[in-house]
């Protein structure tokens, strides 16, 4: 069943105010079919990555710092059950410089054996994350490829253009 090899975090979070930190992950690892045993292991394993274990009796409304507290636990909810392909929707929108280095730890960690498909306005989080980079504007694809190719072909940097408009040198 393709819903047991798939987690999905969209770009706002899906999180439950009267539920704790511990209880969302059982929650979403038996939606998915994990035994008790495997949901026990794994949320052991998911708090402690999320730096959340101090946390981890709190229900998630009453999280300090909530949103990015919240947005950690919203992201690594993507992963329970060992999702082999994950969809983030912009995982890191919204929150502090800190919690976003933090989830960018955490999905460097997840990432081997698995496919995640990562949508971003942040050019150096596609850079850091992705192993390719698609651009998108419009609706339309523009270019897909390594972030290295990306910056040879499309350069770094910015352009400035200065008009006169009174056409003198």
């Amino acid at each position: 069943d393709i819903r047991k090899t798939m987690g999905m975090c969209p770009q706002h979070n899906v999180l439950f105010d009267i539920l704790t930190v511990e209880e969302h992950v059982w929650f979403y690892g038996r939606l998915k079919g994990l035994s008790e045993e495997r949901v026990k292991a794994e949320m052991e394993q998911l708090i402690q990555d999320t730096g959340l274990p101090h946390k981890r009796g709190e229900q998630t409304r009453n999280l300090s710092g909530a949103w990015g507290m919240q947005r950690k636990l919203s992201v690594a909810i993507a992963f329970v059950g060992g999702s082999r392909v994950v969809i983030l929707d912009e995982p890191t929108a919204g929150v502090d410089p800190y919690s976003r280095r933090s989830i960018w730890e955490l999905l460097l960690k997840y990432r081997k054996g698995r496919t995640i498909i990562l949508s971003t306005h942040y050019m150096d989080e596609a850079e850091l994350l992705g192993d390719r980079t698609a651009i998108i504007s419009q609706g339309r694809l523009c270019c897909c490829g390594s972030p290295l190719f990306l910056k040879a072909r499309l350069g770094t940097g910015y352009h400035l253009t200065l008009v006169n408009p009174l056409g003198d040198p």
